[in-house]
């Protein structure tokens, strides 16, 4: 076979000269003498030269080294044997435990299914949070997005929302560690061992540390083992990702590595095509569902950087962590106002709920707006009627917090699941003035109707 060289080395792009039988995009190369060393063709220079990205440490990497091609593109294997386990871009075990053995390896870059092969779900999935149960409810086969800025809980919440529904579900789960930090994978991972939730949930890790190549491919590579469990398996499958601003991170620094001149605001210029790609993937058919709950960083609170906003329209729930809430004290901080869902209908929802909801949000426009004369003369002087919705209100949004069991270590308060019909009857409870009479502070941290009555 004839065998290429590396003709020079730049960070994680690599060129590589072929003289005859050349390589073709997206082909794997390996190093000769080190085959753990792989490079993955990018582009192509000049006739012979070609522009390779580093899949391994580039360390491993010196000029002249012979390079051969594996005539592949990069495989992952897929299998029930992924259950369970942690795994990097190659299938490669992460979690101390032996090697995996996998019947079948499958491409990492798919189109997604045809269009009249997608088949929407009406099946609500409860989560057991009240507030987004309630406020944003999620649809089988559909996108949940959670998006906030440093430090406000997003990891927690979804991990929270993993263990509810893995735990009380029993579903399976596959998870998307994409440029996060180490300490919160294990974190994870201990957590899931804990309440044996492990067993049904696929973990795929590039951590913060490791090449933009590899981040980058994270996402894909769990798209495709979560396609194998619908397509194959025929199971409904639930696709969480932590963080997808990594991933558009990732692909900016392959970008910048490139030199590829960025567009306006200094993101690739791929950005839009990168984001669809792997979201594209994330759809229902008749063999099965993937329902995705993704944490998207929202850069300097700024939830019209052009990043987040490439992502925003591919959800079909948008749940927004407000800083401002999680400084009161009041967890998890959702902006009830500021997220949204696209399955608020009677249809959906039921008649109850959805006017009890459009009732609850009217009352909390209210709040926001007499808020503000608070702030300057103080509550006693609101009329009558308004004291009652500005004090419901409250009642309201203290209701909507809850004891997680991600942070039960922390807080020393045990996990609170709470069902759909539950949050229901606790918010119509407030609306209606039935716990007028309760302080606004007993609503913190209670679970449904019958703790506040308690």
């Amino acid at each position: 076979m004839e065998l290429g060289y590396i003709f020079s080395i730049h960070g994680e792009v690599v060129e590589v000269v072929f003289y005859e039988n050349h390589p073709f995009i997206g082909e794997i190369l390996v190093l000769e003498e080190n085959p753990q060393a792989l490079l993955e063709v990018n582009r192509i220079l000049t006739k012979d030269t070609f522009v390779c990205l580093s899949l391994t440490e580039p360390e491993k990497l010196f000029r002249g080294a012979l390079v051969k091609r594996s005539g592949k593109r990069l495989e992952v294997p897929v299998g029930e044997e992924l259950l369970g386990r942690v795994v990097n871009i190659f299938g490669e075990s992460r979690d101390g435990l032996p090697a995996l053995r996998t019947k079948e390896k499958r491409l990492i870059y798919r189109l997604p299914p045809p269009y009249r092969e997608i088949l929407p779900r009406k099946e609500l999935i409860e989560t057991g949070i009240k507030v987004i149960d309630f406020f944003t409810p999620l649809r089988k086969g559909e996108e949940l997005g959670l998006f906030g800025g440093a430090g406000v809980g997003k990891t927690v919440l979804l991990s929270e929302l993993m263990h509810n529904i893995a735990f009380f579900k029993k579903g399976l789960s596959v998870f998307a560690g994409l440029g996060e930090r180490i300490r919160e994978g294990h974190e994870l991972y201990e957590m899931l061992k804990k309440t044996n939730v492990l067993p049904w949930v696929s973990l795929i890790f590039g951590q913060m540390n490791e090449p933009a190549t590899v981040r980058f491919k994270v996402g894909f590579v769990a798209a495709t083992i979560a396609e194998y469990f619908r397509d194959t398996l025929e199971k409904d499958v639930l696709f969480f990702i932590d963080n997808v601003y990594r991933f558009l991170q990732a692909g900016n620094e392959l970008s910048t590595l490139l030199s590829v001149i960025p567009s306006e605001d200094g993101y690739q210029p791929t950005l839009l095509s990168e984001i669809g790609e792997l979201e594209g993937r994330l759809v229902s058919t008749k063999s099965g569902s993937i329902t995705s709950i993704q944490a998207i960083y929202v850069p300097a609170d700024d939830i019209t950087d052009s990043g987040v906003q490439a992502v925003l329209p591919y959800f079909n729930s948008v749940v927004i962590l407000s800083r401002e809430i999680y400084q009161e004290g009041r967890y998890p901080a959702v902006d009830i106002l500021a997220s949204s869902s696209s399955v608020i209908s009677p249809e959906i929802l039921g008649q109850e709920h959805y006017e009890i909801l459009l009732e609850a949000k009217k009352i909390l426009e209210r709040h926001k707006e007499l808020q503000q004369i608070v702030s300057i003369v103080g509550e006693t002087e609101l009329s009558v009627e308004n004291r009652i919705i500005y004090r419901r209100a409250r009642k309201l949004l203290n209701f909507m917090s809850q004891n997680l069991f991600m942070v039960t270590e922390q807080t020393g308060q045990p996990g609170q699941y709470v069902k759909r019909e539950e949050s229901v009857k606790g918010v119509k409870a407030i609306l209606e003035g039935e716990l007028d009479q309760v302080p606004e502070e007993a609503f913190l941290f209670r679970g449904g109707l019958g703790d506040l009555k308690s």
